[in-house]
């Protein structure tokens, strides 16, 4: 769907207090060095709280937002560098401030515009969420998953003719936005919430999801075949930093016509700097280590490896900082109802369709003319 019709179809659940989240630049963990294009290591320095059983704590809540605007792929603005100028950050600063301002007459006004919808914090320094490959940029894709990357469908396709609801995506759909692609910031509704208890982490998402994973260290994961568009995660604590291995993904692709062969993209269109079209497939090779590291009181560092070898032709790794804002509150993400978009595709598609028809068939009766 165009942005515009993807915004009115969520009003419900993502008109959120954008306003107490636009915010001068923040402090991050991954500092940048002398040398703009060395991407330092993950600190393991920090010792953070444990919790009652002695695992480290990492409660709270962790939206995403100042990393919104971050691009997944890095533009070819930034050559070889991880890291942005200070002029680049203060021309970064400019538009949130920017932002801010609208807002603020948005309420004024009584109107409901981009300063309610882009909740967008300014301070994201790197360039891309990339480090590997080291030119920030996402391996190509498999000639057989580009394929099918093309003759995908979804409501962000060209020209796509909608009858039914394999034309759509699982996030047309209000089921997934996919995976990995759930733990990559959106232009809204990015809240991230961590509970724990002895033996588990549950992190919940703002948008469509709640993972619970056990941390126990004897876990196995499913048996293959068994299937979740957010897979099957089990983890375990390497030090202080909790480290997650995702298999049994959801497989398909956005080709078929098989309404249950059909997935969620790993990488969504509403995370800047993607592949488009919503379309990427993901086979039964897939698979994601995610490897949290708390770097402050307020910083998490979350650094996540995909592979799926039939695919993409070789691994990525992307890394970005999680900041602690525990007066940030979840709203209800009331998607599926009332989603009229999908029957409304469709009608005005197949409309459109008939209008056509009808016009060739009248230029024919009349000679072409």
């Amino acid at each position: 769907m165009n942005k515009l019709a993807l915004n009115l179809r969520h009003a419900g659940a993502a008109v959120a207090l954008a306003a107490s989240l636009v915010a001068p630049a923040a402090t991050f963990a991954q500092q940048a060095g002398a040398d703009l294009t060395v991407m330092p290591p993950v600190a393991t320095d920090f010792q953070p709280k444990k919790t009652a059983w002695g695992d480290p704590d990492f409660r709270g809540t962790w939206p995403i937002n100042d990393v919104a605007e971050l691009p997944v792929n890095r533009p070819e603005q930034y050559g070889n560098r991880f890291f942005k100028t200070d002029e680049e950050l203060a021309a970064e600063q400019a538009r949130a401030t920017e932002l801010e301002t609208r807002y603020a007459k948005e309420e004024k006004e009584e109107t409901i515009g981009t300063g309610h919808w882009i909740e967008y914090l300014a301070g994201a320094r790197r360039t891309s969420m990339v480090i590997d490959p080291v030119d920030g940029k996402l391996p190509a894709m498999t000639p057989q998953a580009e394929a099918l990357h093309r003759a995908g469908r979804s409501s962000w396709t060209p020209n796509t003719s909608f009858d039914w609801v394999t034309d759509f995506d699982s996030w047309d759909r209000c089921i997934s936005r996919g995976f990995p692609a759930s733990m990559l910031p959106f232009r809204y509704n990015n809240g991230i919430r961590i509970y724990q208890a002895p033996g588990y982490v549950t992190i919940a998402l703002e948008m469509l999801g709640t993972r619970v994973i056990p941390v126990r260290g004897n876990d196995q994961h499913w048996p293959d075949g068994v299937e979740a568009y957010l897979g099957n995660s089990v983890g375990h604590w390497e030090g202080n930093t909790l480290v997650i291995e995702t298999t049994n993904l959801k497989t398909g692709d956005s080709a078929t016509r098989d309404m249950f062969a059909r997935n969620g993209s790993p990488l969504n269109m509403a995370t800047r700097g993607v592949p488009p079209w919503n379309t990427i497939p993901t086979s039964d090779q897939a698979k994601v280590v995610e490897r949290l590291t708390m770097t402050g009181e307020n910083t998490i560092t979350y650094e996540m490896t995909y592979s799926d070898a039939q695919v993409f032709t070789a691994p990525w790794t992307i890394r970005f900082d999680w900041t602690r804002d525990d007066s940030y509150a979840f709203f209800e993400y009331a998607c599926h109802e009332g989603n009229v978009q999908v029957r409304n595709y469709i009608t005005a598609s197949r409309a459109g369709r008939l209008e056509a028809a009808s016009a060739d068939e009248l230029a024919a009766e009349g000679g072409g003319h």
